[in-house]
């Protein structure tokens, strides 16, 4: 396989970025990022993220700290889970009959006309 390929061609190369200490601190400029998210929702939001994730002006630092902490994809995907996260959280703090159980119609019993 093409894994097996390029893992025999480089068996002394270690990603750092992938270490216990390295993933740490990513996980921890991405609780700030989003964190900051939150804390600043009352605010318009004016910069633009990955997958199109706007934040307000005041998170630019930590985001960059995100990015420069993480590897892309992986600020790609805690972005996208973000998003998810967001809207499904909007869908159900909404106020409208969408909200809560669903009511389902009853079921129709039917009952033959009397014959004479």
């Amino acid at each position: 396989m093409v894994l097996d390929a390029y893992a025999s061609a480089n068996p002394n190369l270690v990603h750092e970025d992938v270490l216990q200490k390295s993933r740490d601190a990513c996980y921890k400029a991405r609780d700030a990022f989003y964190t900051c998210l939150e804390k600043e929702s009352g605010k318009k939001p004016t910069e633009i993220a990955s997958v199109g994730l706007l934040y307000p002006k005041e998170c630019s630092l930590s985001r960059t700290e995100f990015v420069k902490s993480c590897r892309s994809s992986w600020v790609k995907h805690f972005d996208r889970e973000y998003c998810r996260n967001k809207r499904v959280q909007r869908l159900l703090d909404d106020g409208d009959e969408r909200k809560g159980p669903m009511s389902l119609p009853q079921p129709y019993t039917f009952k033959p006309s009397p014959s004479t």
